[in-house]
């Protein structure tokens, strides 16, 4: 029986995707082309040049994966990207990956399939790994959250420094015992519990972190858990919105008034934000800008194949609003 692409794949340890890079003459490194082409004199691989006519011809349609659809933000977010992508008269194939690496792993080869001219991507940390050793036959933008340094253009905004913002809000308003929650699936999060470390150590504060799921319904478990008991923290802040929603439920199941006993503030300025007690206090990201921006990424991408990946940082503002008065 003939080899196949599968065949060589597997004898040289790439993906299929990079075996068709290399016989397209698609941008890989000069290890992996020697290894693929080693690979297919030892399999006797012959390509059907017909199937890679067919192959080559993409379809017109932009991937999209998110993490959350639930989460306003990437609801936002893939507005962004579905509108701009009509515009220049292409579909949107839109995956939830529940930040699950295996989904993301299944909606990556489903993008493969359906030949996508291009994808907007907001990856798990789990799949910087797989990010950083696999070649893929269409060009991706990563958005909200990085990937392997100098592998995709990215979208993101200063994690690090706009959860120290908010921290220093805290500090010059009195508050002195801080509790923080924090995704524990991305790099936002990641970069977010370090920007909080940091700023709380500046300050000398006396500071709790806590990993929770970007869950309401797991945030409000948590806060349940450790608020109302004695040398509670002054403030919390969570580092997005599902985590937001969760404290708020948190502290009303707890009868506890926000913010007479405890200040809260966070990530993203949605509209139940304002509506909620005195109003929250949030750090509003541009989220239609980052699909917007990663769209140009990608438009570019495509015209000029060989252009260096970009990482394009955005900025974001303070909203102050009651749910974190000046102490008396």
């Amino acid at each position: 029986m003939a080899a196949g692409i599968k065949d060589v794949a597997e004898r040289a340890g790439v993906s299929a995707a990079t075996v068709s890079r290399v016989l397209s003459k698609g941008p890989v490194s000069q290890e992996l082309r020697e290894r693929v082409q080693a690979a297919i004199k030892l399999t006797g691989y012959r390509p059907n040049l017909s199937a890679r006519r067919l192959r080559s011809q993409h379809s017109q349609t932009i991937g999209l994966m998110v993490s959350d659809i639930r989460n306003p933000f990437f609801t936002t977010l893939s507005r962004a990207v579905e509108d701009i992508a009509y515009a220049a008269d292409l579909r949107v194939i839109l995956c939830n990956t529940d930040e699950n690496p295996d989904r993301e792993a299944m909606y990556l080869r489903l993008m493969e399939e359906e030949r996508v001219t291009g994808l907007v991507y907001a990856p798990t940390v789990a799949a910087s790994e797989r990010l950083s050793r696999e070649e893929y036959d269409f060009p991706m933008v990563l958005v909200d959250r990085t990937g392997p340094i100098g592998r995709h253009d990215s979208v993101v905004i200063d994690n690090v420094e706009t959860t120290a913002q908010l921290v220093g809000h805290l500090h010059a308003r009195g508050y002195r015992r801080i509790l923080g929650l924090f995704g524990n699936t991305s790099s936002t999060a990641v970069e977010r519990h370090a920007g909080f470390v940091a700023a709380t150590s500046r300050y000398g504060l006396e500071a709790e972190t806590v990993q929770v799921a970007p869950d309401a319904a797991l945030a409000a478990n948590e806060v349940a858990r450790r608020v109302g008991r004695a040398n509670m923290p002054d403030a919390i802040v969570a580092s997005n919105n599902m985590i937001l929603l969760g404290v708020v439920q948190g502290l009303h199941r707890l009868h506890l008034d926000m913010p007479g006993d405890v200040a809260v503030a966070g990530f993203d300025n949605e509209p139940w934000t304002a509506l909620v007690g005195p109003g929250l206090t949030v750090i509003e990201q541009p989220v239609f800008d980052i699909g917007r921006t990663a769209m140009s990424l990608l438009f570019d991408r495509l015209k000029t194949p060989d252009l260096s990946p970009r990482k394009v940082m955005l900025s974001a503002q303070l909203i102050e609003r009651g749910s974190t008065p000046q102490r008396l």
